[in-house]
This record gives C-alpha cells, structure tokens and sequence, in this order.
C-alpha cells in the first residue's frame, strides 16, 4: 500500500475508514451489547449471523475442548451462548475477528510475537482475576489481549511504513520510542488509547492504561498479565519475573512458589487457547514453560502428585450427559462425578454430601482421594444453624459455586467454621450446591489439601461443568 499516514488521527481515520472497519464493527457490536444488562442470547446471536464466517469459526473454537470438555454438539450461536456463557462467546468473537483482521493480512514476524505476546498477557490476566473479582474475569481478559491494539493494528496494517520502522529498529543503540514517533507521528500507546475509544471501548481503555494500582484489581490484574508476558521473554528465572512473581503472589493470596506454579500453568493454557482460536502459529512465540532448570526444579514434585487427565474428564463429562437421557443408576451417576473430578480435573480430594434425617443435617454421601473415608463416618453438619451459619448452608441457599480460599470469597472466610477446619483443614477449596431441578440434593466440595498446590481457574470451570451435568441428570432419574 502507498498510503502515508502521520499523526494520530491520521492512522486512526486510516484505519476506521479503509484497514480495519469489519473489525472495528464487531468489536463495538459486542461492546454495546456488554453494556446492556438485558442483551438478549439472539441479540448476541444476530451480530454473528451478519457474518458467516466468523459464525462458523465461533462454533468451531466453541465446540473445541477447551471450552466444551464434554464435546456436546453446538450447532448454533444461540446453543453455545446457553453452554458456555455470554460473556465467552463474547470474548471468542472478539478474539478471533482480532485474528482474522490482522493475522491473515499481513503475518509479519512483528505482528506474530506482540499477537502471541498479547494472548499470553490475556490468558494471565484472566487467571489472576479469576481469583479475585470472577465475575470480570473476561473483560479484563479483554482489555489485556487489546493492551496493544495500536501496535497490533500497525504492523498489521502498516504496509511500507510497517517495513521502514522494522528497518529502523534493527539499527544498534536505536531508541525505540523516537523511531516509532519518527515514522508514525504518534506513540503506540496513544493510538492504541484512540482506537479502542474510537470503537467505543472507554472501559477496556481505562483497563488498559499503563501505571494502574492495586486499588483497581481489574487493571492490575491486566498490568500484572502485561508484565508477565513480558518478563516472559527473559526467561522464568530472570530478575523482572522474580519481581513480578511477588506482586502476583500479593495480589491473589498465594506463596512466591504457588504463584510461579499459577503462572507456569497459565502460560501452558495461553498456548491451548491461541491454538482453539485458530493461531497455532502463535503458539511457538509464547514461552516455553519447561526449560532445563524448571525440569529439574519441578520434576520430583511434580511425578509425586495426582496430575489432571484431559482424557479421563472428557469422557467423564460426556458419560454424565448421557445419562440425562438414558436410564441410568443414581451410584453410577455420583461415582462417574467423583472420578471425573478426581482424576479428571486433578483434584486431590472431592466429598459429596446430601441432606439427610429429614434435610435437617449435611451428611457425606461419596468420597474420594487419600485420608477421605473416615468423612463417611465423621463428616456431619446441621443444615440451618441461626447462631453460627456455615459456608455449605450458604452455597446451597444462594445456589452459586464458590472458590474459596481466594479473595474474590474472602467475605466469605467467617463462613469456614471451627467444626469445618477440623474436619477438612485449612487452605482453598471448591464449593457447590447439587441441585435437581428445584430440588436441593446437597453440597459438593472439592480441594488439593494434600500437596498443598494452589487450586488453578480451569480446574473451578470442571468442578461447575461437573455439577451443573450432575443435577441435570438427578433431574431427569427424579422425573421418570
């Protein structure tokens, strides 16, 4: 392209008008849709169907197992925005029009390491947050694969000015600032803030910012993500991760080695999610988590402890959604949720309680995991107790699944009674109601108390997938 472009509206008028337009509709589509508290699923829909390809890659990275580990067909918007949530289906429009506009352009080095640098960021971003604020979980996954938009935007759409600065920043000693205002008349940063306001992003804009605070632990986590990504770079080891590793830890109310263990597996996911969006390419550019010296570090620890296994939960899961429609036996429907959470999702100890002598008292129906079955005999709690109201009591009267132990649930800690701690001990675990319909069968817990390993954001998404397919099928054995 001969076009020139120089200053700030310039490359915005530039790109709005003739570089990224089909981009720049969706995103503020799904934004205005995001603001509207009664966005309807067809709204949502509706956006999607005016493209049919984007439609049909949606489906794809819905269908895939990382956000349908059950392999349910989805077939329409419509059934994944009822499957895996608003919010992702959102998040997985955004991201792949953010590919399919820039990637397939113009794959130059430049645009493939920031696009894989940003998705990690993303990734570590959202998994911070989730323990933290959950429920914003993926707009600050948002803000943080937009982080750099201008400087995405402009490798991907640059042309010969993408190749003068390119040739600029090869040359030694150069200040990579005053080339990229030299050649473009403006800052990355401030095309990047222009743009997502252009599009109508404030929020993600002010998410976005350089220098947020503690105070807003949306930003943070989004300047935290950042910073790892970047750090990334240098190595696991290097003096800028150790740094950000503290404020990580601080942040989510971990240890300084919990944190490395939160950040290697977010990593790890960063290259599964780049690859479900359709950036396998991608996935070569984002840091390797096992060098030589995190082997050796980790290896002993690691060939001790019960590992998740893809595999198992999948067909765990699909089983459970068999069983909706078929015949099957209330055991095996409770045995196939503990092992698919066990050895599936990786969780070290999982106990189903059920409420018993006439719904008055908790009592633990199934266990699994070492140094559990002394709960069938050991375990009870009373259902309602005015004097002293208890965390499971509460996550079935509010019908939600709560990670514990985080400070997104710290509220919640006075919950955690004396007669709990001595029965389960101290530290994070998972929390849910199993419910049949509207029939309240009891509480599902989960933890990895034994090795002590910080519970990790896609293990809490297993635990809720396994006890919404759970309750459906209690439903459907209760109705025939």
């Amino acid at each position: 392209m001969s076009e020139h472009s120089h200053g700030l509206q310039s490359w915005i008028d530039r790109f709005n008008q003739a570089e990224l337009p089909a981009l720049a509709s969706v995103v503020q589509d799904l934004q205005r849709l995001a603001q509207q508290e009664s966005a309807s699923v067809q709204q949502l829909a509706d956006v999607l169907l005016r493209d049919a390809a984007l439609t049909s890659k949606v489906l794809r990275v819905a269908n895939s197992v990382y956000y349908n580990p059950s392999q349910e067909a989805i077939k329409t918007i419509s059934r994944a925005i009822v499957l895996i949530g608003f919010d992702n289906v959102r998040l997985i429009c955004l991201s792949v029009s953010l590919i399919d506009g820039l990637l397939t352009r113009a794959p130059r080095e430049q645009l493939q390491t920031l696009l894989a640098r940003s998705f990690h960021a993303a990734v570590q971003a959202r998994n911070m947050a989730s323990y933290v604020i959950a429920r914003h979980a993926e707009e600050v996954f948002i803000a943080a694969l937009l982080h750099h938009l201008g400087e995405l935007a402009f490798w991907g759409c640059g042309g010969a000015q993408a190749d003068e600065l390119a040739d600029a920043l090869e040359r030694p000693g150069v200040d990579v600032d005053e080339a990229v205002r030299d050649i473009l008349g403006t800052s990355f940063r401030q095309l990047t803030q222009a743009l997502l306001k252009s599009w109508s992003l404030g929020e993600t804009a002010s998410l976005a910012q350089v220098g947020a605070s503690a105070h807003d632990p949306a930003a943070y986590a989004v300047q935290l993500g950042v910073r790892i990504s970047e750090a990334a770079l240098d190595g696991w080891d290097c003096a800028e991760m150790e740094s950000a590793l503290g404020k990580v830890a601080t942040f989510i109310g971990l240890t300084p080695e919990e944190a490395l263990q939160q950040v290697l597996a977010s990593a790890d996911e960063a290259v599964k999610v780049a690859s479900t969006f359709g950036a396998s390419k991608l996935c070569r550019l984002i840091p390797n988590t096992d060098p030589e010296q995190i082997r050796q570090q980790q290896e002993a620890r690691i060939a001790r402890l019960l590992q998740p296994d893809l595999l198992a939960m999948q067909q765990a899961l699909q089983d459970l959604g068999l069983m909706i429609s078929a015949r099957a036996d209330v055991g095996l429907v409770l045995d196939t949720l503990l092992k698919g959470l066990h050895r599936g999702a990786g969780l070290e100890r999982v106990m189903l309680t059920v409420l018993a002598e006439g719904q008055s008292r908790f009592r633990a129906k199934r266990v699994i995991g070492e140094k559990t079955q002394h709960w069938l005999e050991d375990f009870v709690l009373p259902a309602e107790q005015a004097e002293q109201p208890h965390i499971f009591s509460y996550a079935l009267r509010h019908r939600e699944a709560i990670w514990m132990g985080v400070p997104a649930s710290y509220n919640l800690a006075e919950l955690v009674t004396q007669p709990i701690r001595r029965s389960l001990g101290g530290g994070m675990f998972f929390i849910a109601p199993i419910i049949a319909g509207t029939r309240e069968i009891g509480v599902l817990y989960a933890d990895s108390r034994l090795s002590g390993r910080a519970l990790r954001h896609e293990q809490f998404v297993a635990f809720q997938r396994f006890t919404q397919l759970t309750g459906r099928c209690l439903e459907a054995i209760s109705k025939r």
